[in-house]
């Protein structure tokens, strides 16, 4: 019976670990598009790739109410003002080639490798003889969900409040600036 719950609880970590790659994968294409693409709409639709991705990587967590606040927030809004400002902005669609700055890859390169390079030291010594525990213990979903849900919208009911003001006003000054009289 111990064997058995030792098993299944193996698989579901292997599973786990295949959903993060694939998922991780598609996030990184993602982001490599959005700094590739000569088209603005695709790369703000990879963008959106990008993000996706990450709130899938927080039900892989089991953060239910972080993962659906990701797509309300990034995806619903930022995203749609994004797109918004661009179609306001009358920014030619399709190919452009003033996009990329071609002189800057020569500086940019080393300075991305340096960063991988410093980034992945920190992390590797940072997290050297951590383990992930099997047991349940930490479980972020669940309880602690209703939780952070409750100190949001408690606590901080009112900078949440404030923010959607923001976006209204933003929605508003884009309505304005569209507007021909």
């Amino acid at each position: 019976m111990l064997l058995s719950a030792v098993t299944i609880a193996t698989d579901i970590e292997v599973a786990q670990t295949i959903g993060f790659g694939i998922i991780a994968a598609m996030m990184i294409a993602g982001a490599l598009n959005v700094v590739i693409s000569k088209n603005v709409v695709h790369a703000a639709l990879s963008l959106v790739m990008v993000m996706a991705g990450a709130s899938a990587q927080y039900l892989l967590l089991a953060a239910e109410f972080v993962a659906v606040t990701q797509v309300l927030v990034y995806i619903g809004a930022v995203m749609v003002l994004f797109l918004f400002g661009v179609m306001l902005t009358r920014a030619k669609l399709g190919r452009d080639t003033d996009l990329n700055n071609e002189k800057g890859w020569m500086l940019a390169l080393p300075i991305a490798l340096l960063l991988l390079g410093v980034m992945s030291f920190v992390l590797i010594k940072g997290f050297d003889d951590t383990r992930i525990s099997g047991s349940g213990e930490g479980k972020i979903g669940g309880a602690a969900n209703v939780l952070l849900s409750d100190r949001i919208f408690s606590t901080y009911a009112l900078p949440f409040w404030a923010l959607s003001f923001v976006l209204l006003a933003a929605v508003i000054g884009g309505i304005v600036l569209a507007r021909k009289d």
